[in-house]
C-alpha cells in the first residue's frame, strides 16, 4: 500500500505525518463543507505550517485534500499541476501573528465564503477548531454528520430522531452556536458509516439549513 510519504516524494526535506497526512485531512475536510465545484482557495498557515510548507510538502498535500484526494494517493505529488491543469486558482498566505495557536493550524478559505481552521496535531490526526466564526471541536476519525442550522427548539430532537430512524449509533454530539437563535452548528459522530439517505431526513425541517457528511478515513 502507498503511503503519503511514499508519493509525495525523495525532494522533501524531513517529511512527516503532521506536515502531510494531517494537512491533506483538514482540507479534505474543507472540500467535504462546499457544495459545487471550488474555484479559488486561499491556505493561511501559522506557527511550523507558515515556516516549512514547501520544504516538507505541506502545500501539496493541502491543495491534493482540496481537490479530493486521500493520504494514500500516488497524484499527491504531482498535485500543485493538477490544480493548475483544473483551473484551481489557490495561495499561500504567512500569518506570524497568532502566537498562541498550534504550530500545524491553517485556514482554509474556499471560494470566499467558506472557512474552516484545523490542527494537525501529530501521526496524521487532526482536530477542526472553527467553521465560519464558530467555535468546534471535532477530528473527523468518526463519520461525522455535520448539520447547520437555526438555533431553534426542537430542531437538535429532530436530528436525533432521524439517527434513531436510521439506526446510528451516536459516538459524540455536540451544538455549538455563537448566539442564541442564531446559526448553530450540530455535529454528530457516529460509530457506524451513517447512511447518506439521512439528510433529505434531516433536511425536511424548516431550521435546517444544510447538512453535509464527511467521510475522511
Amino acid at each position: 500500500m502507498i503511503s503519503v510519504f511514499d508519493v509525495i516524494g525523495p525532494n522533501m526535506i524531513g517529511p512527516s505525518s503532521s506536515h502531510t497526512a494531517g494537512a491533506l485531512r483538514i482540507a479534505l475536510m474543507a472540500r467535504n463543507l462546499v457544495q459545487g465545484p471550488i474555484n479559488e482557495v486561499e491556505f493561511i498557515l501559522y506557527g511550523s505550517f507558515a515556516k516549512t510548507y514547501k520544504g516538507h510538502g505541506t502545500d501539496r498535500a493541502l491543495i491534493a485534500g482540496v481537490l479530493g484526494m486521500n493520504t494514500e494517493d500516488e497524484r499527491i505529488k504531482d498535485a500543485i499541476e493538477i490544480a493548475k491543469i483544473n483551473g484551481l486558482k489557490y495561495e499561500f498566505i504567512i500569518d506570524n501573528t497568532h502566537i498562541d495557536t498550534h504550530p500545524n493550524t491553517v485556514k482554509i478559505i474556499i471560494n470566499k465564503n467558506i472557512y474552516i481552521v484545523g490542527e494537525s496535531i501529530g501521526g496524521g490526526n487532526i482536530k477542526i477548531i472553527e467553521i465560519n466564526n464558530i467555535k468546534v471541536e471535532f477530528t473527523g476519525d468518526y463519520s461525522t454528520l455535520l448539520v447547520k442550522q437555526y438555533d431553534k427548539k426542537g430542531v437538535l430532537a429532530h436530528i436525533t430522531h432521524c439517527l434513531s430512524e436510521y439506526e446510528i449509533n451516536i459516538a459524540f454530539l455536540k451544538l455549538y452556536r455563537e448566539e442564541k437563535g442564531q446559526i448553530a452548528y450540530t455535529i454528530v459522530e457516529a460509530d457506524q458509516k451513517i447512511n447518506s439517505n439521512i439528510i433529505n431526513e434531516i433536511k425536511q425541517n424548516q431550521f435546517i439549513l444544510d447538512v453535509n457528511l464527511i467521510e475522511v478515513n
